[in-house]
């Protein structure tokens, strides 16, 4: 990395999904970019997200009907993009008569279906729950259901891809390392980047700085730039539970609640179900934010409203909580507040540009970063077109998209693997599972046996080729092993991610 005299062309904070969304966007044009984040990728809220790529069935009615269709449009793309990380799930959206009326959900489906040149995925169909299969776990009293379509995304995943074509396009990728200040010298932006493992600091030269610090923006602008802004945003906490899968079937639920706000069901991880997510004001620092009872409880009630097997807090294996930072819009509920997402862009005559994100949302992620580079373009009028709407992220360019196909293909061509780590890897590392597995003929050349389907193989590799650098880096986000460890076999894999030394 360049921190001497020739300037980058792009400092980027923050390694969320939009950070590192922006980075690749702007490597893949010809531009020299530093990526910096001063925790792990998509450790704040691009990791605690309901992780779905999806339109925003509920948006429409707030009448946000822009969002809504970029984010249908963008949900076809992402998902040719991506198959492995990203698949289409089916979801059931029993009727409530004593919430929106039948005609009302009819029509918002409609909508749904047909506001983004629907390709790829099957429309909404009816079911009656009374003999559907899809009926058995709920309660009899709902007789009807709508089921439609959307995507789910393993969101970590999705950022670290981002920021692995960012790296391979060019981009510096620095984890762990805060801009703890930057000023402007004559048109150029100059910025101090701390590593907080090390302590030690070092200067980089920008020609534009972005700030895509999600909960973090206004601090950049006020506190790391020395700025003002006209415009803010407004943390909102969302919450969610994971608890054993309680259903037969695929599909997901989604279900409304008395206080008008919707509940999603998910089938996640193989055996659990991820149920969330709240809507809560949030005024704290958003590093500390966590799912407290009250949360735990309101969701609780929820999935018991509408489901025959009646859940309680002892059920909960797993919470997070993420802070959501909403554009403020001024709404007075916070499930009424934007998600779309706007720019401020502060750059005087001769002045080196800056340019913050407010807002957004993981399925706009790409079409966002499309933006910013319109915005920025007339400061790099040389910089390539737009690209990243027909190009895969590494590991998808699976022929046709079709991830089944690809998975059986992988499971021939590794037969003496068990089919569930063949599996596992597939969804997690697409074409690049070759990659990993290159010169690996036995078992046994996948080195230690961390728990189930996690060998000492992929921790390398995601080591080498993911900067993952602690144990939670791991286990949390690069992969969702630490669910499916005891907490002996995490303790023991911290102890060796650490020091090296395995007991096992």
């Amino acid at each position: 990395m360049n921190t001497g005299s020739d300037p980058v062309d792009l400092l980027v904070v923050g390694g969320g999904v939009n950070g590192a969304g922006i980075a690749r966007d702007a490597a893949g044009r010809g531009l020299s970019v530093v990526l910096c984040e001063k925790d792990d990728l998509a450790q704040g809220t691009s990791s605690r997200s309901g992780k779905l790529v999806h339109g925003g069935l509920r948006y429409l009615e707030y009448y946000e009907f822009r969002l809504v269709r970029e984010a249908l449009i963008e949900r076809e793309v992402l998902l040719a993009s991506a198959p492995h990380i990203i698949w289409p799930m089916r979801f059931v959206l029993p009727h409530s008569p004593d919430d929106r009326p039948a005609w009302l959900v009819r029509l918002g489906l409609f909508l749904y279906d047909h506001l983004g040149g629907r390709k790829r995925l099957p429309g909404t169909r009816t079911l009656d729950l009374a003999t559907a299969p899809e009926g058995e776990p709920l309660d009899p009293r709902y007789r009807r259901a709508f089921e439609y379509s959307d995507c789910w995304v393993d969101d970590a995943r999705l950022v670290a891809l981002n920021a692995v074509d960012a790296g391979e396009r060019g981009a510096t990728v620095l984890t762990r390392t805060a801009c703890v200040a930057a000023r402007r010298e004559a048109d150029l932006w100059v910025a101090e980047l701390k590593d907080s493992r090390t302590g030690r600091s070092r200067n980089v030269r920008a020609r534009a700085l972005v700030n895509a610090a999600g909960p973090w923006v206004s601090e950049v602008i006020e506190d790391v730039a020395g700025l003002t802004s006209k415009r803010a945003v407004r943390l909102v906490k969302g919450s969610h539970i994971v608890v054993k899968k309680f259903w037969r079937g695929p599909q997901a639920y989604l279900i409304q609640n008395s206080d008008r706000r919707v509940i999603f069901v998910n089938p996640y991880e193989g055996g659990l179900a991820l149920i969330g997510t709240t809507d809560i004001p949030y005024d704290g620092r958003p590093e500390d934010v966590s799912v407290d009872a009250a949360e735990v409880d309101y969701l609780v009630k929820v999935v018991n409203r509408y489901f025959r097997t009646k859940l309680s807090a002892r059920d909960v294996v797993h919470s997070f909580s993420g802070v959501r930072p909403l554009y403020d819009d001024k709404a007075a509920n916070p499930s009424a507040v934007t998600r779309d997402y706007l720019f401020e862009l502060d750059a005087g005559r001769g002045q080196a540009p800056l340019l913050s994100v407010f807002g957004g949302k993981i399925t706009t992620f790409r079409k966002l970063a499309e933006h910013a580079m319109d915005r920025l373009k007339p400061f790099f009028p040389a910089m390539g077109e737009a690209w990243t709407a027909k190009a895969h992220l590494p590991g998808g360019d699976i022929a046709n998209a079709d991830f089944g196909a690809f998975d059986h293909g992988l499971e021939a061509d590794y037969s003496w693997l068990p089919k569930e780590l063949v599996a596992h890897y597939a969804r997690l590392y697409g074409t690049r599972t070759r990659t990993l597995l290159d010169g690996v003929n036995k078992i046994a050349d996948l080195g230690i046996a961390f728990g189930p389907n996690f060998y000492e193989r992929e921790v390398t590799y995601l080591r080498d080729q993911e900067w993952a650098m602690s144990a939670g880096d791991v286990l949390d986000r690069r992969t969702k092993h630490g669910l499916h460890l005891s907490a002996v076999e995490r303790a023991d894999f911290e102890r060796w991610f650490d020091t090296g030394q395995w007991a096992g």
